[in-house]
């Protein structure tokens, strides 16, 4: 069974500016169980901002979608998995620790307290990049994520099913103060028997570092199973350069888009996740 509707729960998160009321409500679809839910909405304003600020103990990105959310639940059991930009900048390392493993210029940390000096007395010296190791909000309602060696089978992603929903969310974006690209952004795919979620922090520090921090969760609505891949990927910005050094391609166009520098980018961490829902 499948439906479409437009009237979707806004996932409980720590961010309040994703229960303001609107006109526009979540896109959604059920199958077979379970819920898919997706929202797109304008850039914040100043005042929830403001709020945001205050809560997470630092400044958000230049463009903060703090209303824009994907969602899956699986209605019998109550478990949920969501993914929003409060709980992805929470996870943010707020010591600046973290920065002192990149070899950042002191021009471009100058930069970005420049960008915010109107709100030091607010904010603590953190991870300017927005480095996120989120991977997503989970409500477990007795059902966990265990370590697993089972992989996402890629072969039945990769057949030709009929797509039932799909879309694409930007939860925040910055251009690092001119000086490359932050981006965290949700894609969902559904089909008859399964669905595939992508969260992706593409991060690229020119001259400096490129990363990438992949989030899929793959949902199988036959076995009520859902697996979770985790894998962080990052390389040195012209080591990165030498390996395009001979290809025929625009190589600052292939520096702009993380499907092509995905496989140039060593594997740093990975962890492999599931879950399956009983009644």
């Amino acid at each position: 069974m499948t439906s479409h509707n437009r009237t979707a729960p806004v996932p409980t998160t720590g961010n309040t500016a994703a229960v303001s009321p609107t006109s526009q409500r979540p896109n959604s679809i059920t199958v077979k169980g379970f819920k898919i839910s997706t929202q797109k909405l304008p850039i914040l304003k100043a005042e929830p901002i403001e709020e945001m600020t205050k809560k997470l103990g630092i400044a958000p990105p230049e463009m903060i979608f703090g209303d824009n959310f994907v969602a899956i639940e699986h209605e019998k059991t109550g478990w949920g998995i969501n993914f929003n930009s409060f709980d992805a900048l929470d996870r943010v390392d707020k010591t600046g620790e973290s920065m002192l493993k990149v070899a950042y210029s002191n021009e471009w940390q100058k930069s970005r307290e420049t960008t915010h000096e109107g709100i030091k007395d607010v904010v603590k010296p953190f991870d300017w990049s927005y480095s996120t190791d989120y991977k997503g909000t989970v409500s477990t309602q007795g059902h966990s994520f265990e370590e697993t060696s089972n992989p996402i089978p890629i072969e039945l992603l990769k057949r030709p099913d009929p797509i039932l929903f799909f879309d694409e969310v930007i939860l925040y974006e910055d251009e690092l103060a001119d000086n490359g690209i932050t981006m965290l952004s949700c894609k969902i795919r559904v089909m008859p028997g399964r669905l595939l979620l992508l969260s992706r922090v593409f991060m690229r520090l020119d001259n400096v570092l490129i990363r990438l921090r992949d989030t899929r969760v793959y949902v199988d609505f036959e076995k009520s199973e859902v697996i979770r891949e985790y894998q962080a990927r990052e390389c040195d910005y012209e080591i990165v350069r030498q390996k395009l050094a001979h290809a025929r391609d625009d190589i600052p166009a292939i520096m702009r888009d993380p499907n092509r520098l995905s496989d140039l980018l060593p594997i740093v961490d990975r962890q492999l996740e599931r879950v399956t829902l009983g009644e």
